[in-house]
């Protein structure tokens, strides 16, 4: 079938918007129309080459759709279903079957290397193949074929088009606070960092019952954005001064956690310091410029520090319970979109890096000649 993608090829700074061709899912695959996708970080990192990923490829991985079809062997979606998109995992080793799917042995295969190239479902363009299986996905497209490993079923009353964000960046944020970092009702938390990710730890900090949450950022417009989400206190982030002193100006003792988001060695040094005693520190992307944390004081205050990956989200419940909270009024999402075409990636990505919106929704648009030929 032919669709509209938005492609990422080797030493281009942009996306190009092309038709391709997408071939026939198979047995075990899912057809997905999609409603609405997020731009993720992520996606840019490999537009820009600074991840290894296979090119020419459709991106893309907060997709959000409704399913068209589903395979001879596919059980748990039906045509019809509302369903969000989320990352891949084998669902046969030893962390998938310990219910720790974001830590799946073969992750980078199935999310990152186009580890399913030659089965079903792959795009083409004339007689070149283009990568695809992104994340399970590749939802900068009309249509994404998935697996029922990463298609999530949810409620039709929720607003479908910006769903998708749950399945990678705000399952991320949320996640590392309720699952990765277990914080408890009246702690204090400093979480490092609020674009989409640490915007929604600040969701995920009020709706623990945290006394103190603390958002640090360099962008006055983001702090604005925390406190009305819930942060308690906000910090100006300069380059001339330790925040970590500044949290606990705020905060004698210091906090119980401290998240962050920012990928900044020098940031993860200042959330560290942040730390009261028995405090953990949390973080969801490698930092630049190096960290070397101070080994004598994280042994004398008993200080834990770990990696995140996805949240530590299961997603079939949690992006069910995060959708919950939020057509209860307690988890306000919505509140971190800004939609766009999908023909407008690049102004999208524009605006993401300048910090003049927060999380783009890119909504496909179907056109007739394109998807009556299938």
């Amino acid at each position: 079938m032919k669709v509209k993608a938005a492609v990422a090829r080797e030493g281009c700074g942009q996306f190009s918007i092309e038709e391709l061709e997408l071939g026939e899912p198979g047995p075990h695959d899912i057809l997905v129309r999609l409603a609405g996708v997020g731009l993720c970080h992520t996606d840019v990192k490999v537009l820009a080459g600074r991840m290894e990923v296979p090119k020419p490829i459709v991106l893309g991985h907060e997709g959000a759709g409704i399913v068209e079809r589903t395979g001879s062997r596919v059980q748990t979606a039906k045509p019809g279903d509302h369903v969000v998109l989320t990352y891949d995992s084998c669902g046969a080793c030893h962390a998938c079957a310990s219910g720790n799917p974001a830590y799946c042995e073969q992750t980078n295969a199935l999310n990152f290397q186009d580890a399913r190239a030659n089965e079903p479902g792959f795009f083409s363009k004339g007689a070149d193949r283009i990568h695809g299986h992104f994340f399970g996905q590749s939802s900068f497209c009309t249509y994404a074929i998935t697996r029922e490993r990463n298609t999530i079923a949810v409620r039709t009353d929720a607003p479908l088009e910006i769903l998708g964000p749950l399945g990678c960046s705000i399952q991320t944020g949320a996640g590392a606070i309720m699952n990765s970092l277990a914080v408890e009702q009246g702690e204090r938390v400093a979480i490092f960092g609020v674009g989409s990710v640490g915007l929604s730890a600040v969701m995920a900090a009020a709706v623990c019952g945290c006394s103190e949450i603390v958002a640090i950022d360099t962008l006055e417009s983001r702090l604005v954005m925390a406190r009305q989400l819930g942060a308690t206190k906000c910090i100006l982030a300069a380059s001339n001064r330790q925040t970590a002193d500044e949290v606990r100006r705020l905060l004698p003792g210091g906090v119980n956690c401290a998240l962050d988001t920012t990928g900044r060695g020098d940031s993860y040094q200042q959330a560290v310091a942040s730390l009261g005693a028995k405090g953990r520190f949390g973080f969801v992307t490698l930092p630049a410029g190096g960290f070397e944390p101070n080994l004598a004081t994280m042994m004398l205050h008993g200080l834990g520090v770990r990696g995140i990956v996805q949240g530590d989200s299961v997603p079939l419940t949690f992006i069910a319970h995060l959708i919950d909270l939020y057509m209860d009024g307690r988890f306000p999402f919505d509140a971190l979109v800004t939609s766009y075409p999908l023909e407008e990636i690049n102004q999208a990505v524009a605006d993401q890096a300048s910090g003049k919106v927060v999380k783009p929704i890119l909504t496909p648009t179907f056109d007739a000649a394109l998807t009556s030929d299938r």
